[in-house]
């Protein structure tokens, strides 16, 4: 079967195409049939050795953690009733970047009828991470909430959420497409963060009083200057570091007692909930309340491509591979 494989941890030009042996389903495993493989910037951090998070993977890997295909196979002691089925499939760190990939059905969710695998990759994955994160932040009615990286895979169904919830929204990106985007699926205002005196914007949006709600996706100094525009009372969510860096915030040395910081050690109590936050989000999808954005689709040999986009910051949304 093809796969793509990181020989090296480096560039993108370290996803290399080739060739190995189908995969068979062990004890309590299924085979997938993959028609879509989603993409991570996390993995982008993983193949270049910098992420702070995971394991180092042994050269040469597969990467990819999450697929969507058929079940061809079942192994000893699987329900025979998955075969055939379309689901969504967590392969772990790896493995995902292949016609074929093996996954534990305790780890497959079943893909509904009328939903296509590339939106449900992105609901289930992105998805999921969203609704928890506008969870645990408690968005209320009639709040701002500022929402980094907002025309991403997790911040475009960031704005969307906190638009359903009642919030107004501010987001933040860098160049006009993404603003551009942003505003399309109902933020107030959108402000570019690759500008200086973007802070006063966010300001002058919400009435000077600042965001009750911050998600913190970018890190760095954006997160940081984004930390100082919450309002007093707020909350400033972190989930990724994008920039390299991930926010770390003191409200004792920083002078705002008043704003509650919740880590992005929230994300590592998300696992448990991943299903139910995913069969949320499709079905607010089916109800049209929002929809996720998929920018742009690669077959599996130009892999590379996908990576570059997403690290070249000129990806919108979902990036994915069709294979």
């Amino acid at each position: 079967m093809r796969v793509v494989r990181v020989i090296g941890f480096g560039g993108p030009e370290m996803l290399v195409p080739g060739e190995a042996p189908d995969p068979v389903a062990g004890p309590g495993q299924v085979v997938v049939e993959v028609a879509v493989a989603g993409v991570t910037f996390v993995e982008t951090q993983i193949r270049r050795g910098t992420d702070k998070w995971h394991a180092r993977p042994e050269l040469p890997y597969v990467p990819g953690g999450l697929v969507a295909g058929r079940v061809s196979s079942a192994g000893e002691g699987v329900d025979p009733a998955w075969v055939g089925r379309r689901v969504i499939a967590g392969t772990g760190e790896t493995g995902g970047f292949a016609e074929r990939a093996v996954a534990a059905a305790e780890d497959l969710f079943a893909v509904p009828d009328d939903l296509g695998l590339p939106e449900a990759v992105a609901l289930h994955s992105d998805g999921s991470t969203a609704q928890g994160l506008i969870e645990g932040a408690k968005v209320r009615p009639g709040e701002w909430v500022l929402v980094e990286a907002a025309a991403g895979g997790v911040g475009s169904l960031l704005v969307q959420l906190a638009r359903t919830a009642g919030a107004r929204v501010v987001g933040a990106a860098r160049g006009s497409r993404k603003l551009d985007l942003i505003r399309e699926l109902g933020a107030e205002a959108a402000v570019d963060y690759s500008e200086p005196g973007w802070t006063e914007r966010v300001l002058e949006a919400t009435g000077g009083a600042g965001a009750d709600v911050v998600f913190d996706g970018v890190g760095g100094e954006i997160g940081r200057a984004a930390f100082g525009v919450t309002a007093r009372g707020g909350r400033f969510s972190v989930h990724g570091a994008s920039s390299g860096e991930v926010t770390a915030v003191d409200p004792a040395q920083t002078g705002r007692e008043d704003v509650d910081v919740i880590g992005i050690e929230q994300l590592f109590g998300f696992g448990p909930h991943v299903a139910r936050w995913a069969e949320e989000m499709m079905a607010q999808a089916a109800a049209g309340l929002v929809r996720p954005v998929i920018g742009q689709t690669f077959p599996l040999e130009r892999a590379a491509d996908a990576h570059a986009a997403i690290e070249h910051r000129t990806a919108l949304g979902k990036t994915l591979l069709l294979i």
